[in-house]
């Protein structure tokens, strides 16, 4: 393991690997990732076709995301602190005998370090609104992705609508995460993530929203960025 590991909040790590066994649990507090996992795929694939690509998936948890872009014929490598979801992640992809993935319990910024600018794909979903120090994550990803390739990202949006949607309406009245999952302080907006990126020589090329509607209890893709959205950046050359 990496000793470079200072951008991480032991509690937030903490938390994930304490939910752990429940990642592949379609019926678990992680099901909205099994819900959305789908349209964040297409969106991918759709800009950057991921078949014999070489991806990375930062904040990769139990695999979901990682393992699906595996299956889109991507040679990917998810990455992690929390080792119990880590654990999670290589034992389905030994059951399910997924191709093409591995995982690696390994900071972003040591992995920069390490191989920059190796992946044509890099992937960091719902991830920045957990650690310290995002811009650091961006500009980590930045460094891993080779130039002319693609950077994903997505996050919260901050404002009174996400904290009542994603906050209150989420954890505390549907019940669709567990309680305690974000914090209103740490979630971005746009303007802010857009800022990192660009600092770090992304480009952005695209902006999504992901809204939920409580009565179908199903995700889609849209135009509305004001609670969940994802954004999709470019390096530079290539």
């Amino acid at each position: 393991m990496s000793t470079t590991t200072n951008n991480v909040d032991p509690a937030e790590l903490a938390k994930f690997s304490d939910l752990a066994h429940r990642w592949w649990d379609p019926q678990s507090e992680f099901r909205p990732l099994h819900q959305i996992n789908p349209l964040r795929l297409a969106w991918i694939d759709g800009l950057s076709p991921l078949a014999g690509q070489k991806v990375l998936d930062v904040g990769c948890g139990g695999g979901i995301l990682a393992d699906a872009m595996a299956r889109k014929g991507a040679q990917v490598l998810g990455i992690d602190l929390a080792t119990k979801s880590l654990k999670v992640a290589q034992l389905h992809a030994l059951e399910a005998e997924t191709p093409g993935v591995q995982y690696r319990e390994v900071s972003a910024e040591a992995l920069a370090a390490e191989q920059p600018q190796q992946f044509d794909v890099v992937t960091c979903m719902e991830m920045l609104e957990h650690v310290p120090d995002p811009a650091a994550v961006v500009k980590a990803c930045a460094q891993l992705v080779k130039p002319g390739g693609w950077v994903f990202f997505s996050t919260l949006n901050r404002n009174p609508k996400s904290f009542l949607f994603a906050i209150v309406g989420a954890e505390y009245v549907l019940n669709l995460l567990p309680r305690g999952t974000h914090e209103y302080a740490r979630m971005l907006k746009p303007s802010e993530l857009a800022l990192f990126a660009r600092s770090s020589g992304l480009e952005v090329q695209g902006l999504r929203g992901m809204e939920y509607n409580p009565l179908t209890k199903r995700y889609r893709m849209s135009d509305d960025t004001s609670v969940n959205y994802l954004v999709a950046t470019r390096k530079a050359g290539g």
